[in-house]
């Protein structure tokens, strides 16, 4: 859904006054967490949508990764899924979702997770994901509303997964590309969430379908301060800035730019194909972290030492400004 229309949405929300509900949906946190005890919180979070590819099997592995995310950016560690599928049984032999809910239990097992049930219906196409419950301690908590200014940006994956996914659906994609891509969106954020915990940082979310831009805007809010990206360093998949030349966007990319830019200043000089980078929607998409500046190296080896696809300072934080958000050549 377009990210303006999610906003109003959420505010319009009764809040609650539950004095145990930690993190609810203000601020577009990346899931809930509610308080057991008080040494123990909950961290809760669904997500589901179409194949973006054929394989069955990968569609599985990307759908979990992707849902498991939002508990790995919230410090927590995941314990129990439930599927959550829509599938064509009428058109569609059952095998072909046999396979995605292997690919999918592979990575939940990889996860130190357990597959505990779900739910299906019949459906017009595939959609699956997961409903993912995690437990993190209060004093490993991360959120994304205490960046520091004077912190520094660490992104833990490229971006550009909606432009080569786009040329995919299209034909247009070489396997290469593809397979690059792939790579990157089964990669679980568990390497972040580490690389965080260990380098103290203040404050972390992960980069989905809001795209970078959107969900560093959403930080900087939540945060009271400006993010500056420093969009020369924005690390991209395989083939993804020429695919973005030829046109493979999604629709989504135009309404992702169109609510960021209220909030958004764009610096003179920064190249125009480069920002399409920031504003193409990601699935699965590595972690925004915002730490100290003398533990930018430590976290950085951390994260590339534990095999992330990328590992680069993106940018800072600094003052709230009048704008949430500023990109900038260099």
């Amino acid at each position: 859904m377009p990210q303006e229309g999610v906003a109003q949405l959420v505010r319009d929300l009764p809040r609650s006054d539950d004095p145990n509900l930690v993190v609810g949906p203000e601020d577009f946190s990346d899931g809930g967490v509610y308080r057991l005890r008080d040494d123990l919180l909950v961290v809760q979070s669904v997500d589901f949508f179409p194949p973006l590819v054929d394989d069955p099997v990968a569609f599985g592995r990307i759908a979990a990764a992707n849902s498991l995310s939002d508990v790995f950016a919230m410090g927590g560690s995941p314990t129990t899924v439930l599927n959550v599928v829509g599938f064509p049984d009428d058109k569609l032999p059952l095998s072909i979702l046999g396979e995605i809910l292997r690919g999918s239990a592979e990575k939940v097992q990889e996860a130190g997770a357990v597959v505990v049930g779900g739910h299906t219906v019949r459906d017009t196409e595939i959609k699956f994901g997961l409903a993912v419950t995690g437990t993190v301690e209060p004093s490993r908590l991360l959120t994304n509303r205490e960046a520091k200014p004077g912190d520094v940006l660490l992104l833990t994956k490229p971006i550009g997964t909606g432009f080569i996914t786009t040329a995919f659906k299209a034909g247009r994609c070489p396997d290469e590309v593809l397979e690059a891509a792939v790579d990157s969106m089964t990669q679980l954020n568990s390497i972040g969430r580490d690389a965080a915990h260990a380098a103290a940082a203040h404050a972390v979310t992960d980069i989905t379908g809001f795209g970078l831009a959107g969900h560093a805007n959403e930080l900087a809010q939540a945060s009271g301060v400006t993010v500056v990206i420093d969009v020369a360093r924005v690390p991209e998949l395989l083939g993804a800035l020429s695919l973005a030349q030829a046109g493979y966007m999604t629709r989504a990319s135009a309404s992702n730019r169109g609510f960021a830019e209220a909030t958004t200043r764009i610096a003179s000089g920064v190249d125009p194909l480069r920002l399409e980078l920031l504003f193409d929607a990601q699935t699965s998409g590595g972690l925004l972290i915002s730490l100290p500046p003398d533990r930018a190296d430590e976290a950085v080896a951390l994260a590339k030492n534990a095999g992330a696809t990328a590992a680069v300072i993106i940018g800072h934080v600094e003052e709230q400004q009048d704008a949430s958000l500023v990109l900038r050549d260099s």
